[in-house]
């Protein structure tokens, strides 16, 4: 089955509704406007049910196939939110709001979820019931775990939940995937050393923060080069050095350090904390300071599920042709919290040849839009087939 006909009828409008979010990208849980957009949008398909404020800001539809008797309810996954980052992409649809941008494709998977959601709306060519959950804040809020703390997996007796990604540097509409752990643990540190400040003019008369500082960055790369067995993936990157002075001629009392743990197993997220705890109050000591650290745990490692994982390479076999076995991504991806939910799987679809994600210059590529939707709407009809 390739891309459906009726995704080349709608892509016209389909790129429309992603160009207008892109337009007006909104961060975190401040997406208001987008999901009053997805919401009437949902409400003119002809959605059995549309909920707004699961998770704050997150939106809900129900789309009841011609029959229910297989009692079967899959959930479908986009994410809506924006990012605090300037475009510079000199775009006709550019963004309109200074420092926040669609610099991830969220609005991609928002469109294309929605054009999903009206071709089910229209054929309902199924025999079960699709849930199709459109989620704020997963650059970094958590609004997948907020979506779920408010009850929306046993509310609307979700069983499977599936997701997507676009990917810059895949052909546009291929497909990839892999299963298991997927997309890494996202944790961070704060760490605050304390010494002795004074003249950089008598450094024997300190305790020398940036130098007690410098050793420790050094030192915690040992975590990955001594402490992790070779095979198992992390990464430890300290991304801020900031001392409590700007002058030429002062030794700082203080520094502070910022950075984040990335992680594939359990296993390897508690020996990343301990390391860094162990090796951050060692260094200091050794320099006559002393450190705090504060380590916060941020989304888990995604794990795609065995049996859906292959259902998932095999719907987009029948869309595209093919289905690439994904690398590891040290990402995050707060996907995560729905996985540990319910068995499911998150696919990632090509790009083409654009700016990585993140990057102020990125921008979704609206031609992989049938290939999205065909993929969101096979997922429903090939897995509750219609009993007609």
């Amino acid at each position: 089955m390739p891309v459906k006909n009726r995704f080349a009828e709608l892509h016209d409008d389909i790129t429309g509704w992603r160009r207008d979010i892109h337009q007006n990208p909104e961060i975190l849980f401040e997406t208001h406007r987008t999901s009053a957009l997805v919401a009437e949008k949902l409400r003119e398909f002809g959605c059995d049910e549309v909920v707004e404020g699961i998770g704050r800001t997150g939106v809900v539809g129900v789309i009841k196939g011609t029959t229910i008797g297989s009692g079967k309810v899959i959930g479908l996954r986009a994410d809506m939110d924006a990012l605090p980052i300037h475009e510079q992409t000199g775009l006709d649809y550019a963004s309109k709001t200074d420092g926040a941008m669609h610099a991830c494709g969220h609005d991609g998977h928002t469109a294309m979820l929605l054009g999903a959601a009206k071709y089910l709306s229209e054929t309902r060519n199924f025999d079960g019931t699709a849930v199709v959950i459109f989620q704020p804040a997963e650059e970094g809020g958590g609004g997948g775990k907020e979506m779920c703390d408010d009850g929306m997996m046993e509310r609307w007796g979700i069983q499977e939940v599936y997701g997507m990604h676009n990917w810059p540097g895949m052909p546009v509409g291929s497909f990839a995937i892999r299963s298991g752990a997927f997309f890494a643990a996202t944790d961070t540190f704060d760490i605050a050393l304390e010494g002795l400040g004074g003249h950089a003019a008598k450094p024997s008369e300190t305790i020398d923060t940036t130098v007690m500082a410098s050793h420790l960055i050094l030192a915690l790369q040992t975590i990955a080069s001594r402490n992790a067995d070779p095979i198992d993936q992390i990464v430890v990157s300290v991304t801020s050095f900031e001392t409590s002075s700007k002058a030429y001629n002062v030794i700082p009392q203080g520094v502070h350090l910022k950075g984040t743990v990335r992680t594939m197993s359990i296993k390897m997220r508690i020996l990343a904390e301990e390391r860094i705890m162990a090796i951050c109050k060692g260094t200091a000591a050794t320099f006559g300071g002393s450190a705090e650290v504060t380590y916060q745990h941020g989304y888990p490692v995604m794990v795609n599920h065995p049996e859906q994982t292959e259902f998932a390479a095999d719907v987009a076999r029948s869309v595209s042709g093919s289905c690439a076995e994904a690398a590891l991504v040290m990402g995050g991806e707060d996907f995560a919290y729905l996985l540990e939910e319910r068995p499911g799987a998150y696919i990632l679809v090509g790009n083409g040849d654009t700016a990585m994600v993140h990057h102020p210059k990125y921008n979704f590529d609206d031609s992989a839009i049938p290939a999205g939707c065909s993929w969101w709407s096979e997922i429903i009809e090939q897995r509750m087939p219609s009993a007609r």
